[in-house]
């Protein structure tokens, strides 16, 4: 499927007239590895978004408590419409009104290694394993690193999708949680929330 065709609702429910979210570009996005992005995204309900490239879109899941560095945390994960890749740059206050409307900003980003493989310890090609339900990877970011799993528990026929993102490996005593999200700053202009949208309203 073509980057058109998965951006498809993406662009139907925005007004880019309106907000500054990228309207998206099809194309490669320079090499380098793919990369992922986590946002908190301050709208309706706090939540974090969790974005992974694969191929030339943004998968994307919704996370209200966050990815975490301990095991024994298991992280719901919402999915939400593939995101252009330019959105990991995507930092701001989109309109009240607008979908998704409040305050974004990238908490944590870098570039992931797939780790999926079959039963015979065979890779197998990370979107493949993502449609399969089950996907490992490595991730290579500011603040999170080391190796996790996102699983599907619930199908589509069962009502709305949902996942499991889980870090991988023994669990250590020292293993931080989820930041507080009005205090995390961003990874790229290191400001937090409130900075964020007390800025856009000075514009």
């Amino acid at each position: 499927m073509a980057a058109e065709d998965r951006l498809r609702t993406y662009r139907g429910r925005r007004d880019f007239g309106r907000t500054r979210e990228p309207s998206g570009r099809a194309g490669p996005d320079g090499g380098g590895g793919p990369r992922f992005v986590v946002q908190i995204h301050d709208a309706r309900r706090m939540h974090f978004d969790f974005r992974l490239q694969v191929g030339d879109v943004l998968k994307s899941w919704s996370v209200p408590k966050g990815p975490s560095a301990d095991p024994a945390d298991k992280r719901l994960a919402v999915p939400t419409e593939d995101h252009p890749l330019e959105y990991e740059e995507f930092e701001g206050v989109i309109p009240k009104g607008e979908y998704g409307g409040g305050t974004v900003i990238v908490w944590d980003r870098g570039t992931y290694e797939p780790l999926s493989h079959d039963r015979r310890g065979r890779p197998v090609d990370f979107a493949e394993s993502l449609e399969r339900g089950h996907a490992t990877f490595r991730l290579h970011g500011a603040k999170l690193r080391g190796e996790y799993a996102l699983t599907r528990f619930r199908g589509r026929e069962d009502g709305e999708e949902a996942w499991l993102l889980v870090r991988k490996g023994p669990a250590r005593p020292d293993a931080p949680g989820a930041p507080d999200p009005r205090r995390a700053r961003s990874v790229r202009t290191g400001r937090t929330l409130a900075q964020v949208e007390a800025a856009a309203g000075e514009e």
